[in-house]
């Protein structure tokens, strides 16, 4: 009989702004805003629990954060600050067991069915690494317990801040029925969308369609969807973080439609996506950009090559290609992106279809 896995899925409270409110007296209790200046067109990267309140969500524009909450006090991120706690709150992780998967710098899932110290519940480890990150950091962290990713991700979030979730096995069932469909891993504003639109609210409405029918409304990841409907999640927990891309985007100061200004963004952006591939050792055969126009509507355009470009100027020019393929230039502009996929390995040659590497910094 194969044993019941135990997982961890760690979260940090609202991880950036509570760094910043630690580090300076002045800002607890007061609504804070990790990102640019509130006029700006930058993002909020995350927001203390005192501005979500008022709306202010991470990835929203900070001055629409501004107009919600007039109050708040935006601080600029310090992401050498950030990647050092991260790693002192990885040390800690570590110290149960070697099966880590970080997502970002402020969560990660643990497999701890066998660990370092011994213990014989999940959940006195998880308790014990939640004390142990506050002693440590000054800092609050969540946690879900569970037998699979799924579970423990969501369990986490369900009494943020400075939560201790726990989904038995024989309580999985009724906590999935009872579940937004909202709060399923992999399900978007989109897809959200569409199941409610098909009357799926909950788990308990998801696990009624059948795989076939999921498969035929939503591609592949309907299986997915299924096997999460019944509790399912046969994923392990990978020490090396899987990507299958590699990018860079810039939101500009102004939008423009001056093409010279955005042949030298690309360049940039080029420069940066070749020297991450060269930091990996991987070469890239299909290239992608990204451009977001004024009125906020998002497109893509790809090319797959018959030979990796070997530099920042090979891949630049395979964006500039795309980007004729665009309105760039007749309407203005206010992100660009540049991508890399369809990996090779340097030294040997074959396609992959995916490379591990550590997290990327945020």
């Amino acid at each position: 009989m194969t044993a019941i896995r135990k997982i961890i899925h760690v979260d940090m409270d609202a991880f950036y702004a509570a760094v910043e409110q630690r580090d300076n007296p002045d800002l607890r209790g007061k609504p804070v805003v990790v990102g640019g200046p509130p006029q700006s067109r930058g993002v909020v990267a995350t927001c203390s629990y005192e501005a979500r309140p008022y709306g202010v969500r991470s990835g929203m524009p900070c001055s629409r954060a501004h107009r919600l909450c007039p109050d708040a006090i935006f601080v600029p991120p310090r992401f050498d600050v950030y990647r050092h706690v991260s790693r002192l709150i990885r040390d800690i992780f570590l110290e149960y067991t070697d099966l880590v998967e970080p997502l970002s710098l402020d969560e990660a899932f643990l497999d701890v069915t066998s660990n370092k110290r011994g213990l014989r519940f999940a959940t006195d480890i998880a308790r014990e690494i939640k004390q142990r990150i506050l002693l440590t950091t000054g800092l609050t962290a969540s946690a879900g317990v569970s037998y699979n990713k799924f579970l423990a991700k969501v369990a986490s979030d369900i009494q943020k801040p400075d939560g201790l979730t726990v989904v038995r096995p024989e309580r999985a069932a009724a906590f999935i029925d009872r579940l937004p469909i909202r709060r399923f891993f992999g399900i978007g504003q989109v897809t959200e969308r569409k199941m409610l639109a098909a009357g799926i609210r909950t788990g308990a409405d998801l696990r009624l369609r059948s795989r076939e029918w999921l498969v035929d409304h939503f591609g592949k990841a309907g299986e997915f969807y299924h096997l999460m409907s019944l509790g399912e999640d046969p994923r392990p927990v990978c020490p090396e973080r899987v990507r299958k891309s590699l990018g860079k985007e810039i939101t500009l100061d102004q939008d423009t439609d001056d093409l010279e200004r955005i042949h030298a963004i690309i360049e940039r952006l080029s420069l940066a996506v070749a020297s991450g591939l060269r930091r990996y050792g991987f070469q890239a055969r299909t290239v992608t950009l990204k451009l977001r126009y004024h009125d906020f509507t998002t497109i893509t355009r790809q090319v797959s090559l018959d030979r990796p470009p070997v530099d920042g100027g090979e891949i630049a020019a395979c964006v500039r290609r795309l980007l004729a393929r665009t309105e760039a230039g007749r309407i203005k502009v206010r992100l660009l992106g540049v991508a890399v996929s369809g990996f090779y390995r340097t030294e040997s040659g074959p396609i992959i279809e995916e490379i591990c590497v550590d997290p990327p910094a945020e």
